[in-house]
């Protein structure tokens, strides 16, 4: 499934493909996230003209809306959101963290409160494949428990113990055609627990390996650490997927790190709010020393939004609520994280790759607006 076509030898990248039922997708990769079916503020033709090679559906939400009734009417996730490409969906795991105050973790899986309307619902190994299989995702992920980053070493260890075995069910369930099934390594900053989990999903022989338990309101440092403490025990000829991160700086940090595929809210939930990133960092829109700037986002972009409409422009409609202010920064935000992803690619098979890293991490100013909207993990996409 997964090939390596070239390494850095500066760094732990990898120049990549992953083979999946419905075509090859290069890595390193980011994955725009379609929670409910959809990117938000995009289409598919979008994301499609901005590169986008595979998107990411979620398990548990799109089994309340629409249900899956309605996905098999249609023929399957793919035809019913219009997407021919791949998808990658979550396997509910994420809720399990995310969604802490209505839910309840048992032995066998996870009773949640809906977050809708309050009903029932049950979320275990064999729920979680089920569903991905109606779907008909191309990549799914097994059920796991996602702890909180700052979790007591007890809570730790029983879910990595819960994740094993429940890795292990999944991986005895059915699957749709064609379609490949990742494992997720959990164990929080703790190096022990890391390497049991990994060593024991790597003896199980997933199609591909994710180090889960990231961007779980840790500091950054913390999260660097987690994928450190991971990826020696991975396999080289597996691809390794990095769960809901990062910004830009950080993505490249954990290409350097060993890591392959990405996905995250950021492009799209910060431009609702008017910031928009650029190669040095992201700023905000709204504020009055935009009034009469007539310059583009980001001069160096090439996006829709960048060729056609300026700063002034995008944030009067940002001010007055006009949805086409917060479509233009989606766009741009998307565009950009696929466009440093093809960059990081195209180092990769130069050679250039670290000069490339170096420069990029020098001249990005991280922002506490941004990291702070990264932590806000508990507002479902």
């Amino acid at each position: 499934m997964f090939e390596v076509l070239k390494t850095d030898p500066h760094t732990k990248a990898r120049l990549g493909k992953i083979r999946t039922a419905r075509g090859v997708v290069d890595t390193p990769v980011f994955m725009p996230v379609g929670t409910q079916a959809s990117v938000k503020a995009l289409d598919p033709r979008e994301l499609r003209e901005m590169g986008a090679q595979i998107i990411l559906g979620n398990t548990y939400h799109l089994n309340l809306r629409p249900g899956l009734d309605i996905i098999r009417a249609a023929g399957g996730l793919h035809r019913f959101m219009n997407w021919e490409h791949p998808i990658l969906t979550d396997s509910g795991g994420f809720q399990v963290f995310s969604l802490a105050k209505i839910r309840k973790i048992k032995s066998h899986g996870v009773e949640f409160r809906s977050h809708l309307d309050g009903s029932l619902c049950f979320l275990g190994p064999r729920e979680a494949m089920e569903i991905q299989r109606a779907l008909g995702s191309d990549i799914a992920m097994v059920f796991d428990e996602c702890p909180p980053h700052d979790a007591p070493a007890r809570e730790q260890r029983s879910a990595v113990e819960r994740t094993i075995r429940w890795a292990r069910e999944c991986r005895e369930q059915p699957r749709a055609d064609g379609q490949k099934v990742f494992g997720i390594v959990q164990g929080g900053s703790n190096a022990a627990l890391r390497e049991e989990c990994a060593r024991a999903l790597v003896a199980l022989e997933f199609d591909g390996y994710a180090i889960g338990g990231v961007s779980v309101g840790e500091p950054e440092h913390e999260m660097f650490r987690a994928i450190e403490l991971t990826e020696p025990f991975l396999p080289a000829n597996k691809a390794r997927y990095a769960m809901g991160l990062g910004t830009p700086a950080q993505m490249l940090e954990l290409i350097a790190r060993g890591v392959d595929m990405f996905d995250c809210v950021l492009p799209t939930r910060v431009a609702r709010n008017g910031t928009a990133f650029t190669r040095r960092g992201a700023f905000g829109l709204k504020g009055g020393g935009y009034k009469a700037d007539f310059r583009p986002m980001d001069e160096t972009c090439d996006c829709f939004a960048c060729k056609h409409f300026t700063r002034a422009y995008l944030r009067h409609l940002l001010n007055v609520n006009e949805i086409l202010g917060l479509r233009m920064v989606s766009v741009h935000n998307s565009h950009l994280f696929l466009r440093i992803m093809a960059d990081a690619r195209n180092h990769l098979a130069a050679g250039t790759f670290a000069e490339f890293y170096c420069a990029f991490i020098a001249n990005y100013v991280p922002s506490k607006k941004v990291l702070d909207a990264r932590r806000a993990a508990e507002r479902p996409e």
